[in-house]
């Protein structure tokens, strides 16, 4: 599809989601069922207002049933189903509209999902999305029976591996999703959405603490250097104000917050999304700090010349005055994380960084550190 979106001066194309695939795809089965002509292009109106024209493959009529395909395309965005055919399988039944995932669709395991557990994994707008379609098709036809229909996706399972299904508890295959029928490159509510559903998840399943990290790092000096039970644990990329409302939502009692220090020194600055765009202080709130432990101009202007949080940490520690500037901004994340939930969850914060490893954590963590082992 020919709509773009302009993100940090990069012009970024749409696309549409499985669940518009599964819908057209559904859509143009029916007609051809009914109608027993070959159909090559189908229209879809979205639950976001736009047109789709989208092409139909690998068509195949017979009496009782036609199959047919419809390619999936992410646009611009890094979608790991961009270019999968989404099938569709539809008979003709006496009465109602039975949907069921075939080849390649997941099937949920774990509650918190908006999927019953051991049914497919098709969310609750595709799944209405083509109910409303085939009742499209049999008013045009004036048809008064039902429809068998049966998604699928040859590949999904293998495509899954590189999704955080598993973890969601949906196996064996990829979740047919989209609450727009339309992709939005790089989107941010997106991610967001995916970070919230994994903690519903966690949360659904018995967990009421959780070990927070913003990305790859902090995962990974959690589980190895820390030697923390990852089971509790969520990327929360840059989200980190959105991820704690969420905690806070669902009255999650504990967070353990383990964060690289070029992303939490934002946090104790009062920056809830970490994202460079959002904000840069870095080197201004660590030399803020450094005043209050006896740091001299000189050694100020050092500070504010440093290329990363990794070059601070070197100064301040040939200065002496390392642990007392750590301590002080890992104690004002903790508090700016707490003043955010109105304090009520307990918080404890571990900062590290690449060269030295672990940096410090605050005596809440201390406390706390073992509940997660």
């Amino acid at each position: 599809m020919e709509k773009y979106i302009y993100k940090d001066n990069k012009k970024l194309r749409y696309g549409y989601t499985t669940g518009s695939c599964a819908s057209a795809a559904t859509k143009a089965a029916a007609w051809m069922l009914l109608k027993k002509e070959s159909l090559h292009s189908v229209n879809l109106m979205t639950p976001k207002g736009w047109l789709l024209t989208l092409d139909v493959e690998d068509i195949n009529v017979s009496k009782n049933r036609v199959i047919c395909a419809i390619r999936k395309d992410a646009g611009d965005d890094p979608d790991v189903t961009d270019n999968l055919k989404i099938y569709a399988e539809v008979s003709l039944i006496s009465k109602g509209i039975n949907i069921s995932g075939g080849e390649g669709i997941g099937t949920a395991t774990k509650p918190g999902l908006q999927i019953e557990v051991g049914k497919s994994a098709i969310n609750p707008v595709p799944l209405e999305m083509i109910r409303e379609n085939v009742l499209m098709i049999a008013d045009e036809f004036n048809y008064s029976g039902g429809f068998d229909i049966e998604i699928s996706a040859p590949g999904g399972e293998e495509i899954a591996k590189k999704t955080f299904n598993e973890k969601l508890g949906i196996i064996d295959g990829i979740s047919i999703l989209g609450t727009s029928g339309i992709v939005e490159p790089m989107s941010e509510k997106a991610l967001i959405s995916s970070i919230l559903l994994e903690m519903n998840i966690l949360n659904e399943n018995g967990v009421n603490q959780f070990i927070l990290c913003p990305g790859n790092f902090g995962w990974r000096f959690a589980e190895e250097e820390l030697k923390l039970n990852m089971n509790y644990g969520v990327k929360i990329s840059n989200f980190i104000g959105d991820s704690f409302d969420s905690a806070k939502a669902k009255g999650i009692k504990r967070v353990l917050f383990v964060s690289h220090l070029g992303k939490g020194v934002k946090v104790a600055g009062g920056i809830m999304n970490t994202h460079s765009r959002n904000g840069d202080c870095r080197m201004e709130i660590i030399a803020s700090h450094s005043v209050r432990c006896g740091a001299s101009c000189e050694l100020l202007g050092d500070v504010l010349d440093a290329v990363s949080t990794d070059a601070a940490v070197e100064i301040l520690y040939d200065n002496k005055i390392c642990d007392c500037v750590l301590d002080r901004i890992a104690n004002e994340v903790e508090e700016k994380l707490k003043r955010r939930v109105y304090s009520e969850i307990e918080i404890g914060v571990v900062l590290f960084s690449f060269k030295k490893g672990f940096l410090t954590m605050t005596e809440n963590a201390k406390a706390m550190i073992g509940e997660f082992k």
